[in-house]
């Protein structure tokens, strides 16, 4: 049931948008709408602060590292968006050559890795920008 409703999620907020604008328009007139739109502004100028301040952190780290893949491994949950993996990590991750096919590519997946100072990695694939899975993966220990 949630995959049905985040595919259509993409089609319902603008018929809700518009719904709004019109009643908006229809009680309150043109105060209404400047008042709608004047609120979705808001909401706009609040995600793109939040997308800087994201960025603006991770700009400081090396791309693909982390200080402790284990920790943000139990942080992580399918459904996740990209954004909020790389607010996690405070890092971008890192794509590889092996991930680049032409396949993977058409099909909308992403992969990026993380890795931290044990060699230990996490493994995060992506389509459309939620989180579908991961997968800590740690060197092996020769005894």
């Amino acid at each position: 049931m949630n995959s049905i409703l985040s595919k259509s999620e993409k089609y319902l907020y603008p018929f809700f948008a518009f719904g709004l604008l019109v009643f908006a328009y229809q009680y309150y007139e043109w105060s209404g709408v400047i008042f709608v739109v004047s609120g979705g502004v808001m909401w706009a100028l609040l995600h793109l602060s939040r997308v800087l301040q994201v960025f603006k952190k991770a700009a400081n780290r090396p791309i693909g590292y982390v200080d402790s893949t284990v920790m943000v491994n139990a942080k992580l949950k399918k459904g996740l968006t990209l954004l909020h993996v790389i607010a996690l990590t405070k890092s971008l991750g890192e794509k590889r050559a092996e991930d680049q096919s032409a396949d993977l590519l058409k099909s909308g997946k992403e992969v990026f890795y993380w890795q931290d100072s044990s060699e230990s990695y996490l493994k995060c694939e992506f389509l459309d920008g939620k989180l579908k899975h991961y997968e800590l993966i740690r060197p092996a220990v020769d005894s």
